[in-house]
């Protein structure tokens, strides 16, 4: 799959869920196709690639969960505190796996680059304080702004912020990463 698809795919979906909210100024409708959306991108991503990426299948599980939810029972509440019960559990995934002496970090982003063990370690810790600011920071957010505020922090906040705190983190795999492994046999 191509950089464009897979980031159509992915952002997609909540893209549409901010227009629509924006638009109609209505959760409800806005949740509906951000539903839709992300069942339709996980389908297309399983029909171009026969499988579907771990991540957005997790999140995409998330939304339609809390989504339907929120459609179900007409609360808002639910698709609000989806991404902090998404980051809590990330975070509680990556800490587990230190306790446990897993680095599940690794087995998410080993195809991308290699690094030794103690990389990963640290970009694990990194990751998972960074997932617990998010769900500290979506709890502000959606308790003390306006649904609309919420929508855009969402869409306009979080996403360039975690691309920033992404790109922070490439001197530490500079710095950690291995070389590569010579595709010749001896």
């Amino acid at each position: 799959m191509n950089h464009l698809t897979k980031l159509v795919l992915e952002m997609g979906p909540l893209v549409l869920f901010f227009a629509v909210n924006a638009i109609t100024h209505d959760l409800m409708s806005a949740t509906l196709v951000f539903v839709v959306a992300t069942i339709v991108a996980l389908s297309v991503s399983f029909l171009i690639n026969r499988t579907i990426p771990i991540m957005p299948l997790i999140g995409g599980v998330f939304v339609i969960v809390f989504g339907g939810l929120t459609l179900y029972l007409q609360d808002d509440l639910f698709i609000k505190i989806k991404p902090t019960i998404v980051n809590l559990m990330f975070a509680a995934i990556l800490f587990g796996g230190l306790v446990a002496g897993k680095l599940f970090l690794k087995l998410v982003l080993e195809s991308a680059f290699r690094a030794s063990d103690e990389g990963w370690r640290i970009l694990t810790w990194r990751w998972g304080l960074f997932f617990i600011a998010l769900a500290i920071a979506n709890e502000i957010v959606w308790r003390n702004f306006s649904t609309d505020f919420w929508v855009a922090f969402k869409v306009w906040g979080v996403t360039p912020i975690t691309l920033l705190f992404g790109f922070a983190q490439v001197p530490v795999i500079l710095k950690y990463q291995l070389p590569e492994e010579d595709g010749a046999e001896a």
